[in-house]
Protein backbone atom coordinates (compact mmCIF):
# COMPACT_ATOMS: atom_id res chain seq x y z
CA UNK A 1 0.00 0.00 0.00
CA UNK A 2 1.07 3.80 -1.12
CA UNK A 3 -0.37 5.00 2.39
CA UNK A 4 -1.34 4.18 5.82
CA UNK A 5 -4.60 6.07 6.77
CA UNK A 6 -4.77 6.48 10.83
CA UNK A 7 -8.36 6.71 11.92
CA UNK A 8 -11.16 7.05 14.09
CA UNK A 9 -14.41 6.71 12.40
CA UNK A 10 -16.20 10.35 11.35
CA UNK A 11 -13.34 12.37 12.64
CA UNK A 12 -10.74 14.59 10.58
CA UNK A 13 -9.48 11.54 8.78
CA UNK A 14 -13.06 11.41 7.36
CA UNK A 15 -11.88 14.12 4.67
CA UNK A 16 -8.63 12.56 3.72
CA UNK A 17 -9.98 9.05 2.86
CA UNK A 18 -12.39 11.08 0.93
CA UNK A 19 -10.02 12.77 -1.15
CA UNK A 20 -7.80 9.13 -1.11
CA UNK A 21 -11.04 7.31 -2.74
CA UNK A 22 -11.44 10.16 -5.16
CA UNK A 23 -7.77 10.17 -6.30
CA UNK A 24 -7.92 6.64 -6.44
CA UNK A 25 -4.79 5.40 -4.67
CA UNK A 26 -4.15 2.29 -2.68
CA UNK A 27 -3.77 2.58 0.96
CA UNK A 28 -4.79 0.57 4.22
CA UNK A 29 -6.10 1.84 7.50
CA UNK A 30 -5.42 1.82 11.29
CA UNK A 31 -8.20 2.60 13.57
CA UNK A 32 -6.95 4.51 16.58
CA UNK A 33 -9.22 4.76 20.30
CA UNK A 34 -10.68 8.28 20.22
CA UNK A 35 -9.32 9.28 23.71
CA UNK A 36 -5.82 10.29 23.76
CA UNK A 37 -5.07 8.73 26.97
CA UNK A 38 -5.65 5.48 24.87
CA UNK A 39 -3.58 5.98 22.47
CA UNK A 40 -0.14 4.41 22.17
CA UNK A 41 3.65 5.80 22.33
CA UNK A 42 4.54 4.35 18.83
CA UNK A 43 0.95 6.81 17.63
CA UNK A 44 2.31 9.98 19.52
CA UNK A 45 5.91 8.90 17.56
CA UNK A 46 4.12 10.19 14.28
CA UNK A 47 2.16 13.19 15.59
CA UNK A 48 3.76 14.15 18.82
CA UNK A 49 -0.21 16.08 19.66
CA UNK A 50 -1.34 13.23 19.59
CA UNK A 51 -4.22 13.84 16.90
CA UNK A 52 -5.65 12.60 13.77
CA UNK A 53 -5.78 12.59 11.15
CA UNK A 54 -2.71 11.12 10.36
CA UNK A 55 -0.90 9.78 6.98
CA UNK A 56 2.06 7.91 6.32
CA UNK A 57 3.31 7.63 2.71
CA UNK A 58 5.30 4.75 2.84
CA UNK A 59 7.01 5.84 -0.45
CA UNK A 60 8.94 8.57 0.97
CA UNK A 61 8.41 7.83 4.80
CA UNK A 62 6.96 10.68 5.23
CA UNK A 63 4.54 11.25 8.37
CA UNK A 64 1.92 14.14 7.54
CA UNK A 65 -0.62 15.18 10.05
CA UNK A 66 -3.01 18.53 10.51
CA UNK A 67 -5.36 17.97 7.80
CA UNK A 68 -4.88 20.96 5.59
CA UNK A 69 -1.15 20.03 5.14
CA UNK A 70 -2.13 16.50 4.56
CA UNK A 71 -4.80 17.45 1.89
CA UNK A 72 -2.58 19.69 0.06
CA UNK A 73 0.48 16.88 0.14
CA UNK A 74 -1.75 14.74 -1.49
CA UNK A 75 -2.99 17.15 -3.98
CA UNK A 76 0.92 18.27 -5.37
CA UNK A 77 1.91 14.68 -5.31
CA UNK A 78 -0.76 13.40 -7.52
CA UNK A 79 -1.28 16.71 -9.81
CA UNK A 80 -4.74 16.71 -9.00
CA UNK A 81 -7.97 18.51 -6.30
CA UNK A 82 -5.79 21.49 -6.06
CA UNK A 83 -4.42 23.87 -9.17
CA UNK A 84 -0.53 23.80 -9.63
CA UNK A 85 1.71 26.68 -8.35
CA UNK A 86 2.66 28.06 -11.56
CA UNK A 87 -1.33 29.01 -12.02
CA UNK A 88 -1.25 31.65 -9.59
CA UNK A 89 -4.47 32.76 -9.38
CA UNK A 90 -6.27 30.18 -9.52
CA UNK A 91 -3.51 28.44 -6.79
CA UNK A 92 -3.93 31.50 -4.86
CA UNK A 93 -7.74 31.21 -4.71
CA UNK A 94 -7.29 27.69 -3.06
CA UNK A 95 -4.74 28.18 -0.49
CA UNK A 96 -7.01 30.92 0.32
CA UNK A 97 -10.20 29.01 0.96
CA UNK A 98 -8.57 25.80 2.25
CA UNK A 99 -6.37 27.66 5.04
CA UNK A 100 -9.60 29.59 5.92
CA UNK A 101 -11.54 25.94 6.50
CA UNK A 102 -8.17 24.88 8.45
CA UNK A 103 -7.53 27.85 10.23
CA UNK A 104 -11.09 29.43 11.11
CA UNK A 105 -14.03 27.18 10.32
CA UNK A 106 -12.46 23.98 11.67
CA UNK A 107 -10.82 25.81 14.31
CA UNK A 108 -13.72 27.23 15.18
CA UNK A 109 -15.93 23.97 15.38
CA UNK A 110 -13.44 22.32 17.37
CA UNK A 111 -14.61 25.07 20.23
CA UNK A 112 -17.96 24.33 19.72
CA UNK A 113 -16.94 20.64 20.45
CA UNK A 114 -15.17 21.40 23.09
CA UNK A 115 -15.84 23.97 24.95
CA UNK A 116 -14.56 23.16 28.65
CA UNK A 117 -11.46 23.02 27.62
CA UNK A 118 -11.05 26.56 27.38
CA UNK A 119 -12.62 27.43 30.16
CA UNK A 120 -12.21 26.80 33.72
CA UNK A 121 -15.89 27.11 34.79
CA UNK A 122 -19.24 25.47 33.34
CA UNK A 123 -20.98 28.31 32.77
CA UNK A 124 -17.48 29.93 30.73
CA UNK A 125 -17.87 27.34 28.74
CA UNK A 126 -21.43 27.66 27.63
CA UNK A 127 -20.66 31.34 26.79
CA UNK A 128 -17.94 30.40 24.98
CA UNK A 129 -19.72 27.50 22.93
CA UNK A 130 -22.23 30.41 21.91
CA UNK A 131 -19.72 32.73 20.64
CA UNK A 132 -18.00 30.14 18.62
CA UNK A 133 -21.70 28.78 17.33
CA UNK A 134 -22.59 32.41 15.93
CA UNK A 135 -18.82 32.42 14.18
CA UNK A 136 -19.60 29.35 12.71
CA UNK A 137 -23.02 30.80 11.44
CA UNK A 138 -21.22 33.73 10.04
CA UNK A 139 -18.42 31.54 8.31
CA UNK A 140 -21.04 29.36 7.07
CA UNK A 141 -22.96 32.76 5.66
CA UNK A 142 -19.80 33.54 3.76
CA UNK A 143 -19.24 30.45 2.09
CA UNK A 144 -22.49 30.47 0.75
CA UNK A 145 -22.22 33.76 -0.68
CA UNK A 146 -18.89 32.61 -2.33
CA UNK A 147 -20.93 29.90 -4.08
CA UNK A 148 -23.53 32.04 -5.04
CA UNK A 149 -21.44 34.47 -6.59
CA UNK A 150 -18.49 32.47 -8.80
CA UNK A 151 -21.97 30.34 -9.63
CA UNK A 152 -19.74 27.10 -10.45
CA UNK A 153 -20.18 24.01 -10.01
CA UNK A 154 -17.83 23.04 -7.46
CA UNK A 155 -16.22 25.81 -4.92
CA UNK A 156 -13.50 26.78 -6.98
CA UNK A 157 -14.55 28.06 -10.15
CA UNK A 158 -11.58 26.04 -11.14
CA UNK A 159 -12.90 22.96 -10.21
CA UNK A 160 -13.60 19.73 -7.85
CA UNK A 161 -10.45 20.43 -5.49
CA UNK A 162 -9.58 19.13 -1.87
CA UNK A 163 -11.87 22.26 -0.33
CA UNK A 164 -14.76 20.89 -1.60
CA UNK A 165 -14.14 17.87 0.50
CA UNK A 166 -12.64 19.87 3.54
CA UNK A 167 -15.95 21.97 2.93
CA UNK A 168 -18.63 19.04 3.49
CA UNK A 169 -17.03 17.30 6.47
CA UNK A 170 -17.28 20.99 8.14
CA UNK A 171 -20.62 21.12 7.39
CA UNK A 172 -21.50 17.38 8.01
CA UNK A 173 -19.87 17.74 11.73
CA UNK A 174 -21.40 21.44 12.54
CA UNK A 175 -24.66 19.71 12.88
CA UNK A 176 -24.02 16.58 14.71
CA UNK A 177 -21.46 17.64 17.22
CA UNK A 178 -21.66 18.26 20.26
CA UNK A 179 -24.68 16.19 20.53
CA UNK A 180 -26.32 18.51 23.03
CA UNK A 181 -26.53 21.35 20.76
CA UNK A 182 -24.77 21.53 17.51
CA UNK A 183 -23.90 24.54 15.80
CA UNK A 184 -26.69 24.38 13.04
CA UNK A 185 -29.53 22.29 12.44
CA UNK A 186 -30.24 20.52 8.52
CA UNK A 187 -33.17 23.46 8.41
CA UNK A 188 -30.26 25.78 8.78
CA UNK A 189 -27.97 24.34 6.48
CA UNK A 190 -30.88 24.72 3.71
CA UNK A 191 -31.42 28.51 4.68
CA UNK A 192 -27.82 28.23 2.69
CA UNK A 193 -28.90 27.44 -0.32
CA UNK A 194 -26.23 27.43 -2.85
CA UNK A 195 -24.14 25.45 0.00
CA UNK A 196 -26.97 23.18 -0.31
CA UNK A 197 -26.68 22.49 -3.74
CA UNK A 198 -23.19 21.82 -3.80
CA UNK A 199 -22.87 19.70 -0.98
CA UNK A 200 -25.58 17.12 -2.61
CA UNK A 201 -23.78 17.32 -5.80
CA UNK A 202 -20.65 16.40 -3.86
CA UNK A 203 -22.44 14.01 -1.54
CA UNK A 204 -23.51 11.83 -4.87
CA UNK A 205 -19.70 11.23 -5.77
CA UNK A 206 -18.76 7.55 -5.93
CA UNK A 207 -15.52 8.65 -3.61
CA UNK A 208 -17.96 10.29 -0.92
CA UNK A 209 -20.07 6.79 -0.76
CA UNK A 210 -16.66 4.67 -0.86
CA UNK A 211 -15.02 6.79 2.46
CA UNK A 212 -18.51 6.87 4.33
CA UNK A 213 -18.85 2.93 3.95
CA UNK A 214 -15.40 2.41 5.17
CA UNK A 215 -16.18 4.26 8.10
CA UNK A 216 -19.81 2.71 8.57
CA UNK A 217 -21.53 5.66 8.53
CA UNK A 218 -25.32 5.90 6.78
CA UNK A 219 -27.27 8.43 5.58
CA UNK A 220 -26.45 11.68 3.81
CA UNK A 221 -23.15 12.56 4.33
CA UNK A 222 -23.39 16.51 4.47
CA UNK A 223 -27.13 17.74 4.07
CA UNK A 224 -28.97 15.75 6.49
CA UNK A 225 -26.11 14.08 8.46
CA UNK A 226 -26.68 10.98 10.80
CA UNK A 227 -23.90 10.21 13.36
CA UNK A 228 -22.44 6.87 13.45
CA UNK A 229 -20.96 7.74 17.19
CA UNK A 230 -22.44 7.60 21.04
CA UNK A 231 -22.51 10.63 22.55
CA UNK A 232 -19.88 12.16 23.75
CA UNK A 233 -19.29 12.62 27.60
CA UNK A 234 -17.56 15.76 28.20
CA UNK A 235 -14.38 16.46 29.58
CA UNK A 236 -13.64 17.72 32.86
CA UNK A 237 -13.96 21.60 32.95
CA UNK A 238 -10.67 22.92 32.07
CA UNK A 239 -8.56 19.71 31.16
CA UNK A 240 -7.52 18.69 28.05
CA UNK A 241 -7.39 14.65 27.14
Amino acid sequence: MSYTLYFSPDSANLVIRMVLEELCVDYDEEEVARKRSERSAAFFALNPRGLLPILVDHETGSSVFETGAILLYLADKHCDLAPEPRALQARAACLRWLFMLSNTLHADLAITFYSERYVSRLEEGRRVRAAATQRVIDHLELLNRHIEETAAECFLSSGLSICDFYLGCCVRWAQLYPAEGAAVTSTNIMSFSSLARLLRRLEQRPSVQRALEKEGIRGSAFVKPVSPLPPRVPDDVGTVS
